[in-house]
């Protein structure tokens, strides 16, 4: 009797058995992100060795630089879950300008450092509270709703402080800004700020949040599909986004000993850019915490370099504008081969 004979497997078989699955290939790729980064970085500490050496070398100025990027920076983090869900929040710069002034006024100084912190942080995931329920459970365009946001938030800032600089007397929010108050050399901004990207990184690369993070943002049917409650994840993001602007807000009151309306001025349009240059996808599915922050760091070094070399303002909006076109041109062309 003749054992019946299977029929020949066909060569793409074959192929499919030997080519890895295209999510192996992910690692390798932010690795060279993250290097290309660090390489521009370098690249621009050189410059602004080369051209100003003894004011950009300076530990002084270098501790300016991170300071001032550390603000911003915990922003962004908060802004890079976002994007990465394939939403958008256009009003982190509001709501750091609203968390400021509210924690300002005399009645929250009368509670000290406490009562500062409390309403910043409070403030803060108010407003990502609003934003996520307007986005999440009433199907609003994360555009359009956080456009609202930064419009409400902005004239509740200069409702409350009248357009007056509100200044902080609290002697111990004040003395954090001090050189007396640094860490073997570190401003405590910055140690605050790493201590969010280390959080950010470990909860997006580590935790079940953040895979579902990145399930949302990659295709949320195939997410809902999956057991993930969508909805419920989009809230929590912009409550994420929310705490990260009342910290950022702290941050800048510690930093310039004043609540302002005119605070977090185009925070938003930074913490977008940073995202985008550290290899975040405006359309959502990936991105990296490291990226993000490198990104903050090679815009704050830019304006560094420029502003030690008496450029004008424009010209350091120019060469930004032109970073983020180059960083998207980018993107889309690996996207087309990956």
């Amino acid at each position: 009797m003749t054992q019946p004979v299977s029929p020949p497997r066909d060569s793409t078989d074959k192929v499919h058995q030997a080519r890895p699955p295209a999510w192996r290939g992910l690692p390798a790729r932010a690795d060279v992100r993250t290097l290309s980064l660090l390489g521009v970085l370098a690249a621009l500490i050189i410059v602004g060795g080369i051209t100003k050496p003894d004011e950009f070398l300076d530990t002084r100025n270098l501790q300016l630089v991170l300071t001032q990027a550390s603000v911003v920076g915990v922003v962004t983090v908060g802004m890079t879950f976002v994007i990465i869900s394939g939403g958008i929040d256009l009003s982190v710069g509001a709501i750091v300008a609203l968390a400021s002034v509210w924690a300002t006024t005399v009645a929250t100084q009368e509670y000290g450092f406490a009562g500062i912190l409390f309403t910043a942080l409070i403030v803060g995931v108010g407003c990502g509270l609003v934003n996520g329920v307007l986005i999440a459970y009433g199907s609003m365009v994360p555009f359009i709703a956080t456009l609202a946001m930064l419009a409400s938030a902005r004239g509740l800032a200069l409702q409350i402080t009248d357009g007056k600089t509100q200044i902080v007397t609290v002697p111990s929010v004040l003395d954090l800004g001090e050189r007396d108050a640094y860490i073997l050399g570190i401003p405590p901004l910055v140690l605050v700020f790493a201590v969010v990207t280390v959080i950010g990184w470990l909860v997006l690369n580590r935790t079940t949040f953040g895979r579902r993070t990145v399930a949302v943002g990659g295709n949320p049917e195939a997410a809902r599909l999956a057991g993930i409650d969508v909805r419920r994840q989009r809230l929590y993001l912009y409550l994420l986004s929310g705490l990260c602007c009342g910290i950022a807000a702290f941050l800048l009151i510690v930093l310039s000993g004043s609540g302002q309306n005119t605070n977090g001025n185009l925070y938003e349009l930074d913490a977008i850019a940073a995202a985008i240059i550290g290899g975040t996808l405006l359309t959502g599915g990936r991105g990296t915490i490291t990226g993000s922050v490198l990104g903050v760091l090679i815009f704050f070094t830019i304006t560094n370099i420029f502003a030690l070399n008496n450029l004008q303002s424009d010209v350091q909006q120019i060469a930004k504008g032109a970073i983020i076109v180059a960083a998207v041109l980018v993107q889309r062309r690996t996207a087309s081969t990956t």
